[in-house]
């Protein structure tokens, strides 16, 4: 009962952030250009986008996980390094087609495997979430290019996404004997937020 009530809880903070979704990436931060650790850290917070996304990889990883180690960290790790090398990317002018519309379908995509608990291969896991986060990295590579101090900031951005995967590893963890019905409207509510902003990018 108290990590059903923990869950709820979680599920409810969750909702809340949900109008943070018409600030993604030009979010509250934007046009004020500032850097460093703690600016990148808190970065990935200002766009309901990427903090559902690097939430929902955690708890699909703790959801399907059919054994703690190593299959709780093989999706985590992978999106945190493929979203630095598309960081790396955006900051070296690449330019990556639908960039807006691929964040999107992340969410569709992770909102469902939430929901489902599906198992996936580790290769195959590590492949998706890794095609996912370059495009979220890019984003967030274009938004700091020509700045001064992007290696800082992109540190931070690459900390926070640590912390947001350990959190959803965290919860989902507490979901895998609550109510069924938990991760189901955990998943549901990330995949409502894909189909909102992949009719904005439309």
């Amino acid at each position: 009962m108290r990590q059903a009530n923990a869950a709820i809880k979680t599920l409810a903070l969750a909702a809340l952030a949900l109008p943070l979704a018409a600030f993604a990436h030009t979010g509250v931060d934007a046009g004020a250009h500032h850097h460093g650790f703690m600016a990148g850290f808190m970065h990935p917070l200002t766009g309901a986008d990427h903090l559902a996304a690097m939430v929902a990889v955690g708890l699909w990883s703790a959801l399907s996980a059919r054994r703690a180690w190593p299959d709780l960290l093989w999706a985590p790790l992978a999106f945190a390094g493929m979203l630095l090398a598309g960081a790396l990317m955006g900051l070296a002018g690449l330019q990556l087609p639908a960039v807006e519309p691929m964040i999107a379908a992340s969410l569709l995509v992770l909102g469902l495997l939430v929901a489902t608990r599906i198992h996936l291969p580790a290769g195959v896991a590590v492949a998706l979430v890794g095609l996912f986060a370059v495009f979220h990295g890019v984003a967030h590579g274009q938004e700091l290019a020509g700045e001064q101090g992007a290696a800082l900031t992109l540190a931070g951005m690459v900390a926070a996404t640590l912390v947001l995967h350990a959190a959803g590893i965290a919860f989902g963890w507490a979901l895998r004997h609550a109510n069924a019905w938990l991760p189901r409207i955990a998943g549901a509510g990330v995949v409502a937020l894909g189909a909102a902003l992949l009719a904005q990018a439309a």
